[in-house]
């Protein structure tokens, strides 16, 4: 991770108005990065939309965060998949041409 796109949690806390808690509770969960650097906990700038949608599912939706996890790991298989037949199918196009 770059230093220039670290956000020091607490001030994505104060903006969300979420406790640091549950931001390291998502750690625990490997839901986000988190690097410590002279004790200041940050994360990249890449996460935050994951961690705006977890906080969607979670303050919006009501969803707990054992639900939050399940939908967000099933997210990304579905992405993975979605990635991985758009690349098959380029290959199939690809040997159609000939």
């Amino acid at each position: 991770m770059a230093k220039e796109h670290l956000i020091p949690v607490i001030e994505f806390c104060r903006s969300h108005e979420v406790e640091f808690s549950f931001i390291n509770t998502l750690h625990d969960f490997g839901l986000i990065e988190m690097v410590t650097y002279q004790q200041t906990s940050f994360i990249d700038s890449e996460e935050l939309p994951r961690l705006e949608q977890i906080l969607l599912f979670n303050k919006e939706l009501e969803i707990n965060l054992e639900g939050v996890e399940v939908i967000i790991r099933l997210l990304e298989k579905v992405h993975k998949i979605q990635n991985e037949m758009n690349m098959l199918k380029n290959r199939l196009d690809m040997y159609e041409r000939f």
